[in-house]
């Protein structure tokens, strides 16, 4: 498995939406830990022009992460209410709102880019394709890593085929990857996740959420983990596409909330004006929600305005460092007196 070649057992979280560049991604690698490119959000062209940037920075290890996407459009009656309320706010606030959309984030176009263009990890978020899929991927020379976020998810996941999975705990930052978004979604600390995740299947899992030290790390990895994934601690790094805005608001204490205001999809972000006010009754209806509020935070992030951004932070954002990837993957290993180049 990949995991076993790398010197620092430390993985970067895919964070799509802006943060992820293929900079980044190569600054981690070159390091001797794994660098993500994240495809959310992104058309399957985008993505093979930053698949080939990446490939132009290191001879290394390409991972790519994709969104399963998800059965089909959310019905308008599940959402209408909450974009009636929307969209007086914004009308009273002078906010531009996006319509309601389905898309299934150019899923098969992608599948077929890495089906052509293999990548040595691809990983998967909001849900577990299906078996062909994953056995498509592996006979190009991809392994498959499933991100989950209970024990039971682990299990289908496994049955699917998994190569590895990424356990992503309550304190991670940015959107849960929970198979399906209800109420009642379990949301387990890291930790505890591990211990359940590793008692019911026996793949390699990658710890993730809330890890920014090198401490971090090695408790994860005392705890069973093959190795850390690590988001929130690099998006202050220059490589990273972080807005201003978003950097200004990771260096505060202001602290994390859980929310679906912004996309639909429970999520977690530092705590702003947009949570406060419309956190509560925001329907479980993504993508939908996520193109209706597109055009409000990007506006924002021009204007530098942090209260109608998505600030997608994990609980530890405060620790988050301004040093060039390679150094704070170096330091991670040092500090976890781990391997490194």
């Amino acid at each position: 498995m990949l995991l076993d070649e790398l010197a620092v057992p430390v993985v970067l979280a895919p964070l799509a939406g802006g943060p992820s560049t293929p900079e980044l991604a190569a600054a981690v690698t070159q390091a001797g830990g794994l660098g993500f490119l994240a495809s959310g959000y992104l058309s399957a062209d985008e993505l093979a022009a930053r698949i080939r940037r990446l490939r132009e920075l290191t001879p290394g290890p390409l991972a790519v992460n994709l969104f399963v996407p998800e059965a089909g459009p959310t019905p308008p009656s599940v959402y209408e209410p909450f974009l009636t309320r929307l969209t007086a706010w914004a009308q009273a606030a002078g906010v531009e709102l996006g319509k309601p959309t389905y898309s299934d984030d150019d899923w098969e176009a992608k599948l077929e880019l890495l089906r052509q263009q293999p990548a040595e990890v691809v990983s998967f978020t909001f849900g577990c394709p299906a078996s062909e899929v994953m056995r498509q991927l592996r006979a190009v020379g991809s392994e498959c890593w499933v991100t989950v976020t209970n024990a039971q998810e682990a299990r289908l996941a496994a049955e699917a085929g998994a190569d590895g999975l990424i356990a992503q705990g309550a304190e991670a930052g940015g959107h849960r990857a929970s198979f399906v978004d209800r109420p009642d979604v379990p949301v387990i600390s890291l930790l505890p996740l591990l211990a359940l995740i590793r008692d019911t299947v026996e793949l390699p899992v990658i710890a993730s959420g809330g890890l920014a030290t090198g401490a971090g790390v090695a408790a994860v990895l005392a705890a069973g983990a093959a190795a850390a994934q690590v988001g929130t601690a690099f998006m202050l790094a220059p490589e990273a596409g972080t807005a201003a805005a978003h950097r200004e608001a990771l260096r505060g204490d202001e602290p994390t909330v859980l929310t679906r205001a912004f996309t639909g999809r429970l999520a977690r972000g530092i705590r702003n004006q947009f949570t406060a006010a419309h956190s509560d009754g925001a329907p479980l209806a993504y993508p939908e929600v996520h193109y209706v509020t597109v055009p409000m935070r990007r506006q924002a992030r021009v204007d530098g305005n942090p209260e109608l951004i998505n600030l997608w932070a994990g609980e530890a954002h405060q620790l988050a460092v301004e040093l060039p990837g390679a150094e704070i993957v170096r330091r991670l290993a040092a500090d976890a007196e781990v391997a490194g180049p």
